[in-house]
């Protein structure tokens, strides 16, 4: 399957805002967007203001490269938002949230989607006691999700147990254990991403 293999750092500088794409080191100085925060190519500060039309692209770029998505994958998921019930934009949002590699990184089980999602693939993740190496399974209310219980004492796990969690009130997560819960759908306020989906729905709708 194809995938983006080029600088991370590069995507959070053509987008202008931290995409949280190399996990620890987007919070330290070394972050590109602290030491770098221009747009990459030649002459980047010298471009005319954006059309309404460039304006949704961004955005929509910025959403999908935030959760790691071709534009195939992403696009699904709007199709998919747009026949549910509610708001397209945040059932967009909602579906994106769900995934079990999103979950896996609410979790604190990853420092970011990319190694969460790796994480999936390699089959340390559980969810209700079966492996899942999906890392686009969507989870559902009342789902456990879990590291598999003979992979719980590789360094990564073990360096979870002695950190402090912060989950999104949707997930519980025991640190101990090394175990969450899905105990509601992700809302719209629960994402904390800097993110207009009405201009994507815009620009999808056209």
């Amino acid at each position: 399957m194809a995938k983006y293999t080029d600088a991370d750092c590069r995507l959070c500088r053509r987008e202008g805002t931290k995409l949280f794409l190399k996990g620890d080191r987007c919070l330290s100085k070394k972050c590109a967007m602290e030491r770098r925060p221009s747009i990459p190519g030649q002459h980047p500060n010298t471009r005319k203001k954006p059309s309404e039309y460039q304006t949704q692209l961004r955005e929509k770029q910025k959403v999908k490269r935030a959760y790691g998505l071709l534009e195939k994958q992403f696009h699904a998921y709007y199709e998919e938002a747009e026949r549910m019930r509610g708001k397209t934009g945040e059932n967009m949002l909602s579906l994106l949230e769900r995934r079990l590699d999103n979950v896996a990184y609410r979790m604190g089980l990853a420092s970011s989607r990319a190694a969460s999602r790796q994480l999936v693939n390699h089959g340390h993740i559980c969810v209700n006691g079966k492996r899942v190496t999906i890392p686009s399974y969507l989870v559902k209310v009342n789902d456990v999700i879990s590291v598999k219980e003979n992979k719980t004492k590789k360094a990564p796990f073990v360096a979870v147990k002695e950190t402090r969690v912060v989950v999104p009130k949707w997930l519980e997560f025991s640190t101990e254990k090394l175990t969450g819960k899905v105990i509601a759908l992700p809302q719209r306020d629960d994402i904390d991403l800097n993110i207009e989906e009405h201009l994507i729905v815009e620009l999808y709708s056209k």
